[in-house]
């Protein structure tokens, strides 16, 4: 895989124009004009511009080359029609742990063939997506992963990645993600020692991986951001699982359990009833409309929850997008057990009602036969005597 040309991403982002730096969270926000005098001089091989060479050294202390083309360190992005803005690919669902309490339910290493992981990712970057969330599973154990998150990062796109970390001790994965910085790696933390660990994930050995995968990417430099997730099986070591995971970068921390993404309750006895959050109150999403997440198989939903009806972006390509605002309106809508009440309703003042989830997770919830209180403000129906 040859190395990266650009240093530096121009890109429309919904009515904003940004120039991003791969691996930084700051960004430069341009005006129409700007945007088009740098995707002029991209076409033309004309330099960079003046205002940029002096905004690139503010911003991030990088220098671009004088006297060469824009386009030999600035990639800049085409317009697009779709209005998509962010999207979540799911690579391989298949993953090496086996929590209980994971929502994908029942696990398969199946994904779409090299050629058409490719089309999909043209496609995402058609429909204008700048952010990628790559995730599973665990992606780093797809075969094609470094390919993938190669040609995903040369399109322009700025990458997050959710992984369990087990793998990012090998060479090869650490020369991709150094190659190609991601703006951050997204790791789940299940526990602060070896038994606990290995029994969360029911995997021998996941311990000594995940830490030997922590300390690679922290001497390589790479951003890390550490997800907490508290279970029953885990709920002592919590204390020592936030000083371990302080160590190395961001910390996050994940309490309430969901039901699987078909339906089934069995990752909800796993939840720590001590560590429990209220939810608040659902106020509505972008999913479907500037957001969408895509399954191992091309087909693109509104989001990881609502996946149905989905979208065949293999068979229909990049138009069958324009489907999917209208579902999204249509699954949140109250169906299937929800009828509406007071506090889903808005007030005078146009204030949200008290809904604590969107009507696709609270489908879960019902479906799950989880207690009315995960996921609705109304008390569960006294028993018939």
């Amino acid at each position: 895989m040859p190395e990266p040309t650009h240093s530096l991403v121009v890109s429309p982002f919904l009515d904003e124009y940004l120039v991003l730096r791969p691996g930084h969270d700051d960004g430069v926000q341009i005006p129409l004009a700007r945007y088009l005098e740098l995707s002029k001089a991209a076409s033309t091989g004309a330099e960079a511009p003046a205002w940029l060479v002096d905004g690139a050294r503010q911003a991030w202390g990088l220098d671009l080359p004088e006297g060469e083309p824009l386009r030999d360190k600035v990639l800049v992005r085409a317009l697009s029609t779709y209005g998509m803005s962010r999207a979540s690919w799911e690579i391989n669902k298949g993953c090496d742990y086996d929590c209980e309490f994971c929502y994908l339910g029942p696990k398969k290493f199946e994904s779409m063939p090299g050629p058409d992981k490719i089309r999909l990712l043209d496609i995402m970057r058609d429909a204008g997506v700048l952010w990628l969330q790559i995730t599973g599973g665990e992606p780093l154990v797809d075969r094609e992963f470094p390919e993938m998150y190669s040609y995903a990062y040369d399109l322009g796109m700025m990458l997050t990645i959710s992984t369990n970390g087990s793998q990012l001790h090998k060479q090869n994965i650490l020369d991709t993600l150094v190659a190609r910085p991601p703006h951050h790696l997204s790791l789940s933390v299940y526990g602060a020692t070896e038994g606990t660990y290995d029994g969360v994930t029911r995997n021998r050995g996941a311990f000594g991986r995940f830490i030997k995968g922590l300390d690679a990417a922290r001497e390589a430099g790479l951003r890390l951001q550490l997800n907490i997730v508290i279970s029953k099986d885990n709920a002592d070591e919590f204390a020592a699982m936030e000083r371990l995971a302080e160590q190395y970068g961001q910390v996050y921390v994940f309490t309430n359990m969901s039901p699987t993404i078909q339906g089934t309750g069995t990752p909800i006895p796993k939840q720590a009833e001590k560590y429990l959050r209220k939810r608040k109150p659902f106020t509505g999403c972008n999913a479907g409309h500037t957001f969408f997440h895509a399954d191992p198989f091309g087909h693109a939903s509104i989001c990881k929850i609502g996946r149905d009806p989905h979208i065949p972006l293999m068979q229909e390509g990049i138009e069958g997008l324009r489907r999917l605002g209208g579902i999204a309106d249509g699954l949140q809508l109250r169906t299937g057990g929800c009828t509406g009440c007071s506090f889903g309703q808005k007030d005078a003042d146009g204030n949200p009602g008290g809904c604590t989830t969107c009507r696709p997770m609270a489908k879960l919830h019902q479906e799950a036969k989880a207690p009315r209180s995960m996921y609705c403000q109304h008390p569960d129906p006294e028993p018939v005597r």
